[in-house]
């Protein structure tokens, strides 16, 4: 009997204890995917800003959410996300980030920052499109009401009053708004009209003394017409000829001055040019520093700054005019607009993309955006130049001359087609991975920080024998109206964007999924939805039902099936590809990891004497060379439309800016 139950215990144990370390990994995997470091930065920020007696730097420590509950005052949530942020009476000081720093707690619901000392500016609560509840109340929060929270579709209650609140109230105008109260700011103007404000009884805007409208009973008067006596009538006609010989004598006089004035002018005009002749390089060095002179006196504010701004000082300046004069040819008109290459007079080229749709930005906040975006450095992104914010929306860009992703692996595709090697694919893969994950970690706040994502996108630059990868429109869905413009872009091709759900970073993850895969197959995405005949989704799909019929292999692009040596790598980097285009965006990789995992190989490829970041020859055909300074000969190139970008002509004599207009207009 001892022997029998001391065998059925050895057994019990031989087969249970894996099985118990198998759960701990589970659930240690579990625990460390709890929560969502995104948000827990926007709550750390907000730490770092404000001042409490609930001393948050000691309780706002590790992860804000442990599945349904948080440790952290304040803080509550669910499903690893952060759904309550309340501060109420916690004495709080000092003022809000200025940065969006809720911008990524998409599944907030609750809000409540009242009865506290908080001054500057209302928070920040963009693309929030689950926030049903706002407490601000009794603060000293200042400056007006962001229109922007009349966009959050769930808002049911807005509590504002008692603080130092300017300007006028908002068109608030959702359905589902049951509580509003504004009542004792310095709101001014006439109130709304409109089924939803109508509704909210007068002490929801009470005591702000320049209010007036029908909530409050007070009409919002008019200026009364001035209406003169009979008598100064009588008087008005006696004089009525007294003055009218005195304006025509003064129009006389100002038109013999101004006579004077443009012969002076003329003549100024002459003897200047003949000095300008004498000193041509003079003249054009004191022109640009002038120009960088202005720019540093206006750099502080943004309302102020001249129409073209300049992020690198080193680079030579332009102007509006400088780019009126420019010949230019149309590279490609795309779902965010028309795209030129702009040649100066002075020889040097820039890519110009007028922007087609932008939302109703000021220019001051269009300018901050753009200030964001042109300071981003890093080598594997297009330097953005400067950009142009009147009229038009004008983004300016350095000029990447041998063409894109797209055309390097679909075109020319056939007999005399130079193969493109595993090698340089496998760089292309990893810069474009290092690029995108530097715009994640310089844009934490956006939603989806790059947003178009896609081969065409990615602009390569040769140099010598090796191949870089430059990312290109990346960060412009802010200023992009909201969601109906996303279907225009690479993110509307997500299952996110196509079930109606908030859209993340995971969402530029699943583009870099596809643009992996495209390069591992050499398909075009587009060709493969649209040829399947609706049996598949996109690329993705097509890809995973090969892995499913252990057809592996023949999904792999024939200009690489040679590179035996290589297989192994393709392989793997096909599983990392489905991975990141996986449907469920939790379940996708950050770009951080996926760096990791690719070093990795890296290292693993040193040792074997085969590394990832040898030189990258677009061939191993020793008959192709590439010569940088040929476009023709290191890529095919953009095929250019001739086009009449900014046109001018020494006989026109309209306007610059007209026929800028005009321009525009035959090219839309």
């Amino acid at each position: 009997m001892g022997y029998s139950a001391l065998k059925n215990a050895l057994i019990f144990m031989y087969y249970t204890v894996p099985l118990l370390g198998r759960i701990g990994v589970v659930m240690s995997i579990g625990q460390a995917d709890d929560y969502f470091p995104e948000e827990r930065d926007g709550l750390l920020q907000l730490r770092d800003f404000i001042n409490s007696t609930s001393n948050l730097h000691g309780n706002w420590t590790g992860p804000p959410c442990h599945k349904n509950g948080s440790r952290w005052a304040g803080i509550g949530c669910r499903n690893g996300h952060v759904v309550h942020l309340v501060l109420e009476g916690n004495q709080l000081t000092g003022s809000l980030p200025q940065t969006p720093f809720l911008g990524n707690m998409a599944f907030l619901r609750k809000l409540s920052f009242r009865n506290n000392s908080i001054r500057g500016r209302l928070p920040s609560l963009k693309n929030l499109l689950y926030l049903e509840q706002v407490f601000l109340s009794r603060n000293s929060f200042s400056g007006s009401i962001p229109s922007e929270y009349t966009d959050l579709p769930r808002l049911t209650k807005l509590e504002l009053q008692h603080n130092s609140l300017t300007g006028s109230i908002p068109p608030f105008d959702q359905p589902t708004l049951t509580t509003l109260n504004v009542s004792h700011n310095r709101l001014a103007g006439r109130i709304p009209s409109n089924q939803v404000l109508d509704r909210f009884p007068k002490s929801s805007y009470d005591h702000n003394s320049a209010l007036c409208g029908k909530p409050l009973g007070i009409p919002c008067s008019v200026p009364p017409p001035h209406h003169r006596s009979p008598a100064a009538n009588g008087k008005t006609k006696g004089t009525r000829g007294i003055w009218r010989f005195v304006l025509i004598a003064a129009c006389a006089a100002g038109l013999v001055a101004f006579l004077v004035m443009l012969v002076f002018l003329c003549y100024y005009r002459k003897v200047r040019g003949k000095d300008a002749k004498g000193d041509q390089s003079g003249k054009g060095y004191a022109g640009i520093e002038e120009k960088k002179r202005y720019r540093s006196e206006n750099a502080d504010d943004p309302e102020r700054m001249v129409k073209l701004e300049f992020f690198d000082k080193r680079r030579p300046v332009f102007d509006s005019d400088d780019l009126l004069r420019a010949s230019a040819k149309v590279m490609g008109k795309g779902k965010l607009g028309t795209t030129y290459r702009a040649t100066l007079e002075s020889g040097s080229a820039v890519v110009v993309k007028r922007l087609k749709e932008t939302s109703a930005w000021s220019n001051k906040d269009f300018v901050q955006q753009m200030q964001q975006l042109g300071s981003m450095r890093h080598e594997n992104l297009v330097e953005i130049i400067s950009f142009y914010y009147e009229e038009e929306k004008l983004v300016i860009y350095e000029f990447i001359p041998h063409g894109s992703l797209f055309e390097l692996l679909h075109d020319n595709r056939g007999v005399g087609r130079v193969p493109l090697n595993w090698t340089a694919r496998l760089s292309i893969i990893k810069e474009i991975a290092e690029g995108l994950a530097f715009i994640h970690q310089s844009l934490p706040y956006h939603g989806v920080p790059h947003a178009n994502l896609k081969s065409s996108n990615v602009l390569i630059q040769c140099d010598g024998l090796k191949l870089h990868s430059k990312l290109t429109d990346f960060g412009l869905l802010p200023i992009l109206t909201p969601r109906k413009s996303f279907e225009n872009l690479a993110v509307g091709k997500t299952p996110e964007f196509s079930q109606g759900k908030n859209l993340t970073y995971k969402a530029d993850v699943y583009c870099f999924g596809i643009i992996l895969l495209e390069i591992i197959t050499g398909k075009n995405p587009d060709e493969m939805s649209r040829g399947s005949g609706g049996m598949f989704d996109d690329l993705s799909d097509w890809v995973r039902s090969a892995v499913n019929s252990d057809c592996l292999t023949d999904v792999l692009d024939v200009e690489i099936l040679s590179a035996r040596e290589d297989r192994n790598d393709m392989l793997r980097l096909v599983e990392m590809a489905l991975q990141c285009t996986d449907v469920t965006p939790a379940k996708r990789p950050k770009m951080s990891e996926f760096l990791r995992r690719i070093e990795e190989m890296e290292r693993l490829n040193k040792q074997t004497g085969d590394a990832i970041t040898r030189p990258t020859p677009v061939s191993s055909d020793p008959v192709f060379q590439i010569q940088p300074d040929i476009e023709e000969t290191c890529l095919a190139g953009f095929h250019f439309e001739e086009a009449g970008f900014l046109e001018t002509s020494p006989k026109q004599s309209a306007p610059r800016r007209s026929r800028l207009n005009h321009v525009f207009k035959r090219n839309p």
